[in-house]
């Protein structure tokens, strides 16, 4: 009859069933095999609290042989190597590193191929955030430009590039990596006072277009995530209940993230769900940035 449309479904072996409509699911096993990060080696940069530990973590529980995590805190590291390892059979070790430093940066990508020879794994995650205003002049209106600018820069941006420089030769010569590059709406957009950070958020979204034009001939995918409102313990201790509410009320979930839900995202970027994904920005804010006006 014209017109008509015919029903069917493709067979697991690809023919096509005329007049079926049950089609076979992918089993459970082999949709786990696709996010599974077994025998995997990762680097997570600021990983010993807030989204950096939640991402470990992640990365942990899906199967990674081992995760390296830094942090300037000794202390702050050797807490977060417990939780991050949990029930887990992953070893968990830590670099204590001041990524604005950059001889101190370079030296993590080669301290991770030197303990586990390899590292299939780099999610830049470490950040600073530094107030300071440009209307009536850089130098006049950020206290210790110098150093608050170039500190902020450093630890967001460069730090990033000068690791990712140590292990890039190392993912190309085995023809596989994944590298997450985690920016920020505030990359994105910007807020008054905001001009260091903003500037090195979105020039890491730029790096991650270029990483991936680069690497990705070589089966190295490069991808750049930028969070929305997560309430860390940081904005949790700094803001009032009023302000958390009323940042909130912005979202149109109407609530903050949570850190563990930085995990999906991360683990679709980091395992072989996400294959073909290579030079993609993925916005995780709840749909903050939907808004037009």
């Amino acid at each position: 009859m014209a017109g008509a449309v015919t029903l069917g479904c493709f067979s697991a072996c690809g023919s096509f069933i005329e007049g079926s409509t049950s089609c076979q699911p992918a089993s459970d096993a082999s949709i786990a095999k696709l996010f599974s990060l077994e025998g995997r080696v990762a680097l997570v940069t600021g990983g010993s609290k807030g989204l950096g530990e939640a991402i470990a973590r992640g990365l942990a529980q899906a199967g990674c042989e081992a995760v390296v995590i830094t942090s300037r805190s000794e202390g702050d590291l050797k807490a977060a190597c417990e939780r991050v390892r949990g029930d887990t059979v992953c070893t968990v070790e830590y670099i204590v590193c001041d990524l604005s430093e950059q001889q101190q940066a370079a030296t993590l990508g080669p301290a991770v191929l030197s303990r586990f020879g390899r590292c299939d794994i780099f999610v830049n995650n470490a950040g600073v955030s530094s107030p300071g205003t440009i209307h009536k002049g850089v130098k006049e209106t950020i206290p210790n430009m110098d150093s608050s600018w170039d500190t902020t820069i450093a630890t967001n941006l460069t730090a990033g590039v000068l690791i990712l420089n140590s292990l890039a030769p190392a993912m190309v010569a085995q023809g596989y990596g994944r590298v997450v590059h985690v920016s920020s709406i505030g990359g994105l957009g910007s807020s008054e006072g905001r001009s260091a950070y903003t500037a090195s958020k979105a020039a890491l979204i730029g790096i991650g277009h270029t990483g991936a034009l680069e690497l990705g001939p070589y089966g190295v995918t490069v991808n750049t995530v930028c969070p929305g409102p997560f309430l860390t313990d940081m904005p949790r201790k700094a803001l009032t209940a009023e302000t958390q509410q009323a940042i909130a009320s912005k979202v149109p979930l109407r609530r903050w993230g949570r850190p563990d839900e930085m995990v999906g995202p991360l683990l679709m970027l980091c395992s072989e769900a996400g294959s073909y994904v290579n030079g993609a920005v993925l916005r995780i804010d709840g749909g903050l940035l939907s808004r037009a006006y």
